[in-house]
């Protein structure tokens, strides 16, 4: 059976405007300087735990504004987050389709399984899989490996293909041999997804490829052995 795992934020829900709101208030609360909106975005979809000392934070202040973003910011995502046009009819083709669904997100789990919930989409999806900073699962490559274990899935035998907006998509699914789809309507910087196996524009255009043949066919032997 063929297997799409999802990233969450910049491909299936619009949530940096609420994530850079709750980050800068942390940012604030911890005494840290604010970043302009841009360079914000780009925290975007990477763990903080390896992004915000990118900003020049010490261990102890990124752990500091994690905590207390994550007190503002996890009371409200499931209610705030909106979800990308055309995003639920795309998971009802896939699913139509006998294509298997799951998330794979750099969010802690049980927030991600409240926001797929909160925002409708939780029907769809067979695994919710996201970081768990208690068992060490921290970064996309940990979930992915997370994710396909759970699912029960060997990419060197089964079709696999990873969905997402960000670099660290694709560096995270290439790490267990599987390509990456990269969607252009996320938070990518340009050039950042040069390395996805194909980046599409639209919604329609992700349907037409997962339910194709060229995505699943095309994968080099070499990551499939």
């Amino acid at each position: 059976m063929r297997t799409v795992l999802l990233d969450l934020d910049g491909t299936l829900v619009d949530s940096a405007i609420t994530i850079t709101e709750h980050l800068a208030a942390a940012l604030t609360e911890v005494g840290f300087p604010v970043p302009d909106a841009e360079r914000l975005r780009r925290l975007v979809g990477p763990p903080f735990e390896t992004a915000l000392p990118q900003l020049g934070l010490t261990d102890e202040q990124t752990s500091a504004v994690i905590t207390a973003y994550r007190a503002s910011y996890d009371a409200v995502a499931a209610t705030v987050t909106p979800v990308y046009p055309g995003v639920p009819a795309l998971l009802e083709r896939l699913r139509e389709a006998d294509l298997r669904l799951a998330i794979a997100t750099s969010k802690p789990e049980q927030l991600a399984r409240k926001i797929v919930a909160g925002v409708g989409l939780a029907g769809y999806i067979e695994l919710v899989g996201g970081a768990d900073h208690v068992a060490g699962r921290v970064g996309k490559a940990a979930v992915v490996g997370s994710v396909i274990e759970r699912l029960g899935v060997d990419p060197a035998r089964e079709p696999v293909v990873m969905v997402g907006d960000r670099h660290h998509d694709v560096d995270g699914a290439a790490e267990h041999g599987i390509p990456t789809i990269g969607v252009a309507w996320g938070y990518a910087e340009p050039g950042e997804l040069d390395s996805a196996r194909l980046v599409v524009t639209d919604v329609q255009k992700l349907a037409e490829a997962l339910r194709g043949d060229v995505v699943w066919s095309t994968v080099p032997p070499a990551q499939r052995s």
